[in-house]
């Protein structure tokens, strides 16, 4: 009797090592690359797009000028309306902080933060997940992808593109203010890359909030196989 019940427990261990750290896994990794690639990608096509037509002329941008002025913006210029009724618009800025503008003039830091960030996101992915933990895969590329997509753009124009304004021409109401100053429901521009990074997160959270551990359920309530074996046990000595 003992040996039926040590092939149950050997089936057990069989269940768990079937799903080994993200790490061992090449379907995993393909997943984690292509969806930050992708990401990564559709960012940095929609800022050169944006900077080359939302405005009257291409936008060039000088790393050394912009550098040089914390308060550097493009020329002026309308817009698009891209949603009716003020829902959304492309509005060319140059931000020097970090999503939606938080922490203005703090360039270095946020280049440390990032590179220390993404490469957290990678040991997380490889060491804190399974292989089959596909959805939290995809989450930890997003964030990777908005990540990078703004690093790129601090290295190489000393700030970040951002063109998405929504809600452009609603106001908050009772003549309210942000502490800024600003009236607008929505004040803040951003970009793709701070989209990918709050989609991203909003995986994780939500996967780990919904996640069981089917190993713990196991254990913590008997199943009826598991009684049999152990009462069976129980009689044969």
């Amino acid at each position: 009797m003992s040996s039926g019940h040590s092939s149950h427990a050997n089936s057990r261990t069989g269940q768990v090592s079937a799903d080994p750290p993200a790490w061992t896994s090449p379907v995993a990794w393909c997943t984690l690359v292509l969806v930050a690639m992708l990401g990564i990608g559709l960012d940095l096509w929609s800022k050169d797009w944006a900077f080359e037509n939302v405005a009257d002329r291409p936008v060039v941008l000088n790393r050394a000028e912009i550098l040089a002025d914390s308060d550097w913006r493009p020329p002026p210029h309308e817009g698009i309306e891209v949603l009716p009724f003020g829902l959304l618009d492309f509005d060319l800025v140059m931000n020097h902080g970090a999503v939606f503008g938080i922490g203005q003039d703090q360039r270095t830091v946020f280049i440390i933060f990032t590179i220390t960030a993404v490469t957290l996101a990678l040991v997380i992915f490889a060491v804190g997940t399974r292989a089959r933990s596909h959805a939290l895969h995809v989450g930890i590329a997003l964030i990777l992808a908005g990540g990078i997509g703004n690093l790129y753009d601090r290295i190489l124009f000393g700030a970040v593109r951002d063109f998405l304004h929504m809600l452009p021409r609603w106001d908050l109401p009772f003549s309210m203010n942000w502490p800024n100053g600003s009236a607008g429901v929505f004040p803040w521009v951003f970009n793709v890359a701070d989209m990918l990074l709050l989609l991203g997160m909003a995986i994780i959270v939500f996967m780990t909030g919904t996640r069981k551990d089917p190993v713990e359920n196991e254990d913590s309530v008997p199943q009826k196989g598991d009684r049999i074996l152990d009462s069976e046990n129980k009689l044969g000595g």
